[in-house]
């Protein structure tokens, strides 16, 4: 990083995780607290995602929580809209919660081998 470049705050590091999800996969807070290096902070990651709703190319619908819950639901216009958009990628939802979750989950530490 050069001198006059500013250090990336820790909601910004969390968008640029979320923005290599690939289309058809999830992953999970914990998932992006963990690669970052805070593996604690999944709440924070939660709340980074809250906070991207304005931002398109913030994928935050395809981060979910550990067991597969659609909990950030509530944050999306419209009731449904955080499973409609999975379900757009073929991921089926029931009862808010994906079904076959380790088939769709996706490890942010894969960034680094596919580099």
């Amino acid at each position: 990083m050069k001198a006059d470049q500013v250090e990336p705050n820790f909601f910004e590091k969390v968008y640029e995780v979320a923005k290599q999800i690939p289309y058809g996969r999830v992953t999970s807070y914990g998932a992006i607290a963990k690669f970052l290096g805070t593996a604690r902070s999944a709440r924070m990651v939660g709340w980074a995602m809250n906070a991207s709703h304005a931002m398109e190319d913030v994928p935050a619908h395809r981060v979910v929580n550990r067991k597969g819950l659609l909990t950030g639901k509530f944050h999306f216009d419209g009731t449904n809209l955080m499973q409609q958009l999975l379900e757009s990628e073929g991921i089926k939802v029931v009862d808010n919660q994906i079904v076959d979750f380790d088939t769709y989950f996706w490890d942010p530490q894969q960034i680094n081998s596919e580099n």
